[in-house]
């Protein structure tokens, strides 16, 4: 039962109003519990379903790997997501879901799908301070911003990766970024990423390249504090990008997208001209006609801090001819 999602071309608007859809499965059951709750991972990241091939097992593999599968010649490994999350699948791990997200492609090996959703950002709220797992990132409500909602756990796929891979996602090596990016004397860049172990690469990274930062965690969090700085900025008599050379945000964020940020801010005469660049694991094509229409000044996929630094030199120094996303 195969389904390709990425066909999809009415949920590419979803970008365009802050929302998006999300894709509920379970695990199976929850240690003292008989509950099979939910988790959640966006739809764009999906590039298909079906139910679960033979998996051929990898000498050596991390306890997490059950193997791989030959997906249309393809070898892709699957990651044991219930193991992972800590969940017993009483029912089996019946459906293999695979992902294509950070430059990479993976499977997921799930206990069953339960449905896709269409939320508004404003439905999801940051899992820090929750008492959720470093591998979830926020919650969100399935019905709606009621007490009584049901609540599906939004999994941390980057935090996924360097738990199941960590040879492959390394500290920012310092060689590898290039000379200290030129900035404005006491400007910064405002960085905005709901993932923690994102969020540390991005400040291993800006430290590297001699940048000044403040960090945010969600979109809406980024945009109170741009319109703070607006104010001081007004007060104090000088321009917003004085004190904030560059945005970079992330796409998938918990109360308001980085598109939506992106429009704010772009939208706002006091900020307007402050250059924004998104950085995203939703890799592909079809995100660049949005980053574009947002207003964004580049759009750099996750995670080459060599890449990134390259993209925030550009975006200062004025350059859109090198906007493009970069391949995958």
């Amino acid at each position: 039962m195969g389904a390709d999602l990425h066909v999809a071309d009415e949920r590419t608007s979803l970008t365009s109003s802050n929302k998006f859809e999300l894709l509920l499965f379970r695990l199976g059951s929850v240690p003292d519990s008989d509950a099979h709750e939910l988790y959640g991972i966006n739809v764009f990241k999906i590039r298909e379903i079906s139910t679960m091939p033979s998996v051929t097992p990898i000498m050596g593999a991390s306890e997490f790997v059950m193997g791989a599968v030959d997906i249309r010649g393809q070898i892709i490994p699957v990651i044991d997501l219930p193991r992972l999350m800590g969940c017993e699948p009483t029912r089996g791990r019946n459906i293999l879901l695979v992902t294509e997200f950070a430059r990479s492609t993976q499977a997921f090996a799930v206990e069953e799908v339960d449905d896709i959703v269409r939320l508004e950002w404003n439905q999801v709220l940051t899992a820090e301070g929750a008492a959720a797992g470093k591998s979830i990132t926020s919650i969100a409500r399935i019905d709606g911003n009621t007490g009584d909602s049901r609540l599906a756990q939004v999994i941390d796929v980057e935090q996924v990766l360097r738990d199941v891979f960590p040879s492959q996602h390394p500290a920012v090596d310092p060689k590898s970024v290039g000379d200290h990016l030129q900035m404005p004397a006491g400007a910064k860049i405002l960085a905005a990423d709901d993932s923690g172990f994102a969020r540390k690469l991005i400040e291993q990274a800006l430290g590297a390249i001699g940048a000044e930062y403040i960090m945010a965690k969600t979109g809406e969090e980024a945009w109170n504090m741009m319109q703070q700085i607006a104010r001081e900025a007004q007060t104090e008599k000088v321009r917003v990008r004085d004190k904030i050379a560059l945005v970079l945000t992330d796409l998938e964020m918990p109360e308001m997208d980085g598109f939506t940020l992106t429009r704010h801010i772009k939208g706002d005469a006091r900020m307007r001209d402050i250059p924004v660049v998104i950085h995203s694991s939703l890799t592909g094509a079809a995100n660049e006609a949005h980053v574009r229409n947002a207003g964004a000044n580049g759009y750099i996929a996750k995670f080459a801090a060599g890449e990134l630094a390259q993209a925030l030199r550009q975006a200062l120094a004025g350059s859109t001819a090198e906007f493009h996303i970069q391949p995958a």
